[in-house]
């Protein structure tokens, strides 16, 4: 089983955001060195709490300062943008970084609709259009041939080259699992914000709508989960009070910063916000290194997973680069 990164580069109180994109930098070069199989960067926009919002630019930078690693998007919210610019874009990643490109496309906003209408004023009728964009984007990312009668049929997307991105589907519902068969693409299920709730019955739908394509003889099934691991099970608790206030008060619409787990001690929260931080708990994968993967490699037994992504948030890059660290370490990956 492969494991790899997603990075939402969060923004910490107090740390301007520009911070959260150089400490991208610095995490994905240590992921690579650390022996994992790809590094993602997400897209969010209009909020206080990711920094992410561009990760077609960022996506460079890593490319251009690693040599091994995998670098892609998860995703590119395919509904703000036209197919043939996104083509366009990855196909001038993967000249940086010949085969070592991946484009994670999804259809959520990514951000409220005054947002999202902000970027694309067409992005209601886009999102209906999200299959066609994606099987656009396949022909000019591999440079098969769109059918006879498409309008852009004789457009050529530069730059040309050996190699393509390779495409994902992402999502969080039956939907991007059946429309990622259907066209015979890899699959990831955003397993850490729905609380693990459809990742069986999505899956599921993936393979059992599978069908094998030039990109893809067999399904690649993933799940992106958060996790935390540390020295002590104290220790990782400690550094998971920033996340789990922060995940408690989106429950009231706020989305912030991740305030320090002192400063998150005493924020005040409702009797059903603390029951709904504990319930959190029991599911988070949080504590002592070799517990917390013993239970991800059991999840991942059970779902039958061929990758696992782990996302992890903290409010100070030493502490999220020794999760990584010792993640990398238990699963075995061999890096150095």
């Amino acid at each position: 089983m492969q494991i790899s990164v997603l990075d939402q580069s969060p923004i910490k109180s107090g740390v301007s955001p520009s911070e959260s994109i150089r400490e991208s930098l610095v995490l994905a070069r240590e992921c690579e060195r650390f022996g994992y199989h790809r590094y993602w960067l997400s897209e969010h926009h209009n909020t206080d709490s990711v920094a992410g919002s561009a990760p077609e630019i960022l996506i460079a930078a890593i490319a251009a300062t690693t040599s091994r690693i995998r670098v892609g998007a998860a995703g590119i919210m395919l509904p703000h943008y036209s197919a043939l610019k996104v083509a366009e874009q990855f196909k001038v990643l993967e000249a940086i970084a010949p085969g070592r490109i991946d484009l994670g496309l999804g259809r959520a906003p990514g951000s409220d609709g005054r947002t999202a209408f902000a970027l694309n004023p067409n992005a209601a009728r886009a999102s209906d259009m999200f299959p066609t964009q994606v099987r656009d984007l396949m022909a000019w990312g591999t440079g098969a041939a769109l059918p006879v009668e498409h309008p852009f049929r004789e457009i050529i997307c530069q730059p040309q080259g050996p190699t393509s991105a390779e495409i994902w589907i992402l999502g969080s519902s039956t939907y991007g699992a059946q429309l990622a068969g259907y066209f015979g693409l890899p699959y990831c299920y955003a397993h850490f914000f729905t609380d693990g709730e459809g990742t069986e019955e999505a899956l599921d739908a993936y393979r059992r709508s599978f069908t094998p394509s030039a990109i893809l003889a067999q399904p690649h099934a993933a799940i992106v989960v958060a996790a935390l691991a540390a020295d002590t099970l104290e220790e990782a608790e400690y550094w998971y009070r920033s996340r789990a206030v922060a995940w408690a008060l989106r429950g009231r619409g706020k989305f912030l910063p991740l305030q320090t787990p002192e400063d998150a001690e005493k924020v005040e929260l409702t009797e059903v916000e603390r029951a709904r931080m504990a319930a959190a708990r029991e599911r988070a994968f949080i504590g002592a290194a070799p517990e917390v993967t013993e239970r991800l490699r059991a999840l991942s037994a059970r779902l039958g997973l061929d990758e696992l992504v782990i996302t992890t948030g903290t409010t100070t890059p030493a502490s999220r680069i020794k999760s990584y660290e010792l993640f990398a370490r238990e699963f075995g990956l061999g890096g150095t």
